[in-house]
């Protein structure tokens, strides 16, 4: 009963195969943690932390590749209260900010006079103002 117990952890969290396939863990070995721990241990955070940060960027990419019109209103309206408008306010500030300083630098890239022409040097045989 403990085996059929395992093996479905197992189909629920498939990123315990890759430890096995890379000769990192064995099979015996998690199923000795298993039975010692059970399923809900910290132990298998090690494991499954991956799994859970692979699954959380599966569903970021779902998100971008269906768009607004993939999800629910709820999923919009979620989205839209977790906007904090300050920050983004500032956010849109900034970029503006950075945006005005770079036209500036570029304006002045093109309008700049070269020194040599505005540069006049002095006859060596002239004194102030002769």
């Amino acid at each position: 009963m403990k085996k059929e117990e395992f093996k479905q952890f197992v189909k629920e969290h498939p990123s315990l195969i890759k430890y096995v396939k890379n000769n990192e863990m064995t099979w015996q070995k998690f199923y000795e943690m298993y039975d010692l721990y059970g399923s809900d241990n910290d132990i298998w955070d090690k494991y499954i932390k991956e799994e859970k940060n692979q699954e959380k960027k599966q569903e970021e990419t779902n998100i971008v590749k269906t768009g607004i019109a993939g999800l629910t209103l709820s999923e919009v309206v979620n989205w839209f209260k977790n906007i904090n408008l300050d920050n983004l306010q500032e956010s849109i500030g900034n970029v503006q900010r950075v945006l005005g300083v770079v036209q500036d630098f570029s304006k002045k890239d093109s309008t700049k006079i070269s020194p040599k022409e505005t540069y006049k040097p002095r006859p060596i045989y002239k004194h102030f103002e002769d």
